[in-house]
């Protein structure tokens, strides 16, 4: 009875490894998709400059509950080497605030909010220049 249970219990794991790592094959397999795609649209471009902005996305959104509209927003100017700069507009009732961070390889050199990563983002996949929530693949 107890080689049955330790039997049956080690199929299972053994079950579950196999599925969690066909989880993991799928989303690697996805992300390396998107990382094609994104070479095949740099090597369409032809010889440009690095250091030029090439990569453009805004992100628009509700940033606070009294305001709807999709008013506030984050733009992402990147590029080649994934530096550049995300801007970032918040919209309230009675003021309007802006924000500028600094973005070195993609990331921000201050933390960037979550509106901020989507916009740099979507411009470093060439998903832009407007991007929707749903547009961008995880």
């Amino acid at each position: 009875m107890l080689v049955t249970v330790v039997e049956i219990m080690a199929v299972l794991a053994g079950v579950t490894g196999v599925a969690v790592g066909l989880i993991a094959l799928r989303a690697a397999r996805r992300s390396v998709g998107v990382c094609l795609d994104a070479l095949d649209r740099r090597a369409a471009d032809g010889p440009v400059d690095s250091r030029a902005v090439r990569d453009v996305a805004l992100y628009r959104y509700d940033a606070l509950d009294e305001m709807t509209g999709r008013l506030s927003f984050s733009l992402a100017l990147i590029n080649g080497f994934g530096d550049g700069v995300v801007l970032t507009s918040i919209n309230g009732r009675t003021e309007t605030r802006t924000y500028a961070r600094a973005v070195r390889g993609g990331k921000g050199l201050q933390p960037l909010s979550p509106e901020e990563e989507h916009a740099v983002r979507a411009a470093r996949l060439g998903i832009g220049p407007e991007v929707e929530p749903q547009r961008l693949p995880r």
